[in-house]
């Protein structure tokens, strides 16, 4: 999970850097109007309707600023919001709630836009043993919340980095010179433990894909005939991946010619933000 121990070793630094990029030397405003420290709080509410995600690392990101500050909500990662709801109040050093507050807002309405888009999609495959899964096509920087703003919209994430599976694209093939060799050189070299996923374009290369031995196998940019065919073709030799030109007006009819997995870029790169408000900041004793 993002806000498990391990997690938080690893997202402070990003979040460190994010504050880093938004506060070079000093928050000049924020110390012209409060010099000294004085406890405060402020409300957290919503805008939009959506599914909220991002709550601990909304909440970090103040921490990093004052160890002292306290947020306090009854919302779960996950849970649904409606517009105007109060999602929770944030109270610590002044100072740390206005520095920090447009980073923490970013975090929090960029994850909650992901949420909300992947569950939207996840809808249309309902009652379908199709899985959704996300892509690499994510924003420098944010790749561990986006991809866990993507499991909490009901998604499953595709492999996190190069590092975490094979996965021979049209590229990869070209600097081999084919399927065959691709596949063969793959598990010459990779771990036996990993699966080795192939991205084909045609029936021909899907009939490749499947005598060297592929686990999985990708249908790029094929038409709903063409993926039918080339799911007829593999039957249970391989695993099966649509991929390319996803849309939630598809995603349906993908399903019924019963791929297992479907990968859409969309959920990440193309999820509007849901926006947030930090408001009616008043000190307190």
């Amino acid at each position: 999970m993002l806000d498990g121990v391990t997690m938080q070793v690893n997202i402070d630094e990003y979040l460190k850097n994010a504050l880093k990029e938004d506060i070079t030397s000093e928050d000049v405003t924020t110390n012209s109007v409060m010099r000294t420290y004085k406890k405060g709080s402020a409300q957290l509410i919503c805008k939009e309707d959506g599914v909220i995600c991002g709550l601990s690392v909304f909440a970090r990101v103040f921490e990093l600023l004052d160890s002292r500050v306290i947020f306090e909500t009854t919302y779960h990662d996950g849970d649904v919001m409606k517009k105007g709801d109060l999602i929770g109040t944030v109270t610590g050093d002044i100072r740390a709630l206005l520095s920090g507050e447009r980073t923490a807002l970013n975090y929090l309405q960029r994850m909650s836009g992901i949420a909300t888009y992947t569950n939207e999609y996840a809808k249309e495959l309902k009652g379908y043993k199709t899985t959704l899964l996300d892509t690499r096509k994510t924003t420098p920087g944010m790749r561990p919340f986006e991809k866990y703003a993507v499991r909490i919209g009901g998604g499953s994430n595709h492999r996190y980095n190069l590092s975490d599976g094979v996965l021979l694209k049209d590229n990869h093939i070209g600097a081999a010179g084919s399927v065959t060799k691709a596949v063969a050189m793959a598990k010459e070299y990779a771990p036996f433990v990993r699966k080795i996923e192939v991205e084909v374009e045609n029936l021909d290369m899907v009939a490749e894909a499947i005598a060297a031995g592929a686990d999985i196998i990708m249908l790029d940019n094929m038409d709903n005939e063409t993926m039918r065919k080339a799911v007829e073709m593999i039957g249970d030799k391989a695993k099966t991946e649509c991929s390319g030109n996803v849309t939630k007006e598809r995603l349906r009819e993908i399903a019924k010619i019963g791929v297992d997995f479907v990968s859409s870029g969309a959920l990440t790169h193309s999820a509007p933000i849901i926006d947030f408000s930090l408001k009616n900041l008043k000190p307190v004793e």
